[in-house]
């Protein structure tokens, strides 16, 4: 089953399939027509000798410079080779995927006046794995992700370097094993492949998969940790939601009650206390003010996919070509910061619910720093240390690339987004995130692997769904009774949460919002 695309209703899920499943691409038969018909538009118009910003003009600066119909080939093709300035480790594949999938999706809507062989080869390329190099930095984000998109143009040339059936290798030659015919750049096609916001839309758009997925799994490490810490389920009452009015908030509090319903360890009244610390009594108000953040962001981006971003666009029906501004990655500059600082909430909460594990004058009587051999062994000592770095790292992260801004191309473009730093800083919070909820996860699983150990509770007091996603950790990981390499533990925790396996043995028992 293939991804058909028309430039309107591409969804957030049918990125994700493309993008890390590989799912083939076809181009609806009534975007191919609009394609075709905005492109006679553009050889009409060239033919009358019309004067249109980046068809017979230069870029930027340039605009005022006339370009003669001989030279408007070359014109294109300088655009692509010069803009090819990104520096820096290469993305990686799942994110080219994406863009490519998104300009040719933007494509598809009949407002570019590229031509339909062009976008199929580029859609071509995406189905037999050829996906050209692009490096990590570079972009200002408007007007739109000018460098990054034109690595993809490079490839779809003929030129630079791909990743093709796993190696590195020139374009040219993986075009030719793949049986795609390198493009030629035709009059305003090098601009419609690479003004737009396609990168860091498609670094967002997964960053933003993952953060709805990691938004669970923060629920159920808070609800393994409850059961750790004996705690007061009280608080997620859902008329006390009821009363602030927030949807995440709700969502939020009845997965908690979900996932601890049926425990014998965290309930309604515990004798020993009136209330827990704000890590696990205000979970529902932090975690749902998160989970609200995100759905703005997938509302933001679910548009964003579906946008024509290049410029000028071609208005066949009204006879009109307008240059606009739809490639400024405000938008997503603004939602992107938004979502890392969204996503570092959960890890910052979860550090701070794993501090209650580990130390001995907040853990509700559990083994100094989770080990029974205190002194002699230091248990999880240093993993709270570990979560603390990259807690305070996430602060750096967390910056607003968007409010900043640094005039370019001769003070022309003299406010730009920064949007795709945004994003790409987002992916690095998103990791340090998921991370630090792997060491609350850990540390609460040996919490109550403990409170077997010193005879207060056993495993089977568990609920249900906090049993499963104990049942499944130890499948991976043991109970640590003497010190070990911390490091080969906790990295299994991490990928337990980046390939949702985790979340998955806990939703064949429950379900999750």
């Amino acid at each position: 089953m293939a991804v058909v695309i028309n430039g309107r209703d591409l969804t957030v899920e049918e990125v994700i399939r493309v993008c890390r499943g590989d799912e083939k691409v076809e181009i609806a038969p009534e975007a191919q027509k609009a394609i075709q018909k905005a492109r006679d538009y553009i050889e009409k118009k060239l033919e009358e000798g019309a004067v249109i910003y980046g068809l017979t003009t230069g870029f930027g600066k340039f605009a005022n410079v006339l370009i003669s119909k001989e030279e408007t080939a070359d014109l294109q093709r300088n655009l692509i080779i010069s803009h090819t300035c990104a520096l820096g480790e290469p993305y990686p594949r799942q994110y080219v995927r994406a863009a490519m999938l998104l300009r040719c999706n933007a494509l598809s809507r009949g407002n570019s006046g590229i031509r339909l062989s062009t976008v199929q080869t580029m859609v071509d390329m995406l189905n037999a794995g050829v996906h050209p190099v692009i490096p990590r930095k570079g972009s200002l984000g408007a007007s739109g992700d000018l460098a990054p998109l034109s690595h993809i143009a490079l490839g779809l040339i003929g030129l630079g370097k791909v990743e093709y059936k796993g190696e590195t290798v020139d374009a040219a030659e993986a075009l030719k094993d793949a049986g795609i015919t390198p493009v030629e750049l035709a009059a305003k096609e090098g601009l419609a492949l690479n003004n737009g916001t396609q990168m860091m839309t498609a670094v967002g758009v997964n960053v933003l998969w993952d953060a709805m997925r990691l938004l669970k799994v923060a629920d159920i490490a808070t609800a393994m940790t409850a059961e750790a810490l004996h705690g007061i389920t009280k608080a997620y009452d859902p008329k006390v939601q009821k009363l602030r009015g927030h949807e995440g908030q709700k969502i939020v509090a009845e997965n908690l009650l979900t996932l601890l319903d049926g425990s014998k360890n965290a309930f309604d009244v515990q004798p020993t206390k009136v209330q827990d610390p704000y890590s696990l009594r205000c979970i529902p108000q932090v975690h749902g003010a998160s989970r609200d953040a995100i759905k703005y962001v997938y509302d933001v981006v679910s548009k964003e996919i579906n946008a024509v971003t290049d410029n000028p666009l071609v208005f066949p029906d009204e006879d009109e070509v307008i240059s606009g501004g739809n490639f400024h990655g405000q938008p997503m500059a603004l939602a992107f910061d938004f979502m890392k600082m969204a996503i570092s909430e959960l890890a910052d909460v979860s550090e701070r619910r794993a501090e209650r594990l580990i130390n001995p004058a907040l853990s509700e009587g559990l083994p100094g720093f989770l080990t029974k051999h205190g002194g002699v062994c230091s248990g999880f000592m240093i993993a709270q240390y570990a979560a603390a770095s990259m807690v305070s790292e996430n602060k750096v992260y967390d910056h607003p690339a968007c409010v900043d801004s640094i005039p370019s191309s001769g003070n022309q473009e003299d406010h730009v987004s920064m949007g795709t730093t945004s994003a790409r800083t987002a992916a690095m919070v998103l990791d340090n995130a998921q991370k630090v909820i792997g060491i609350e996860l850990a540390s609460a699983a040996q919490g109550i692997w403990l409170r077997e150990e010193i005879g207060e509770s056993k495993v089977e007091n568990l609920a249900p769904a906090t049993k499963a996603a104990y049942d499944y950790i130890r499948t991976l990981s043991d109970p640590i009774d003497q010190d070990i390499i911390m490091h080969d533990e906790l990295v299994k925790f991490d990928e337990m949460i980046k390939d949702n396996s985790l979340l998955e043995a806990v939703e064949k028992v429950v379900t999750l919002k």
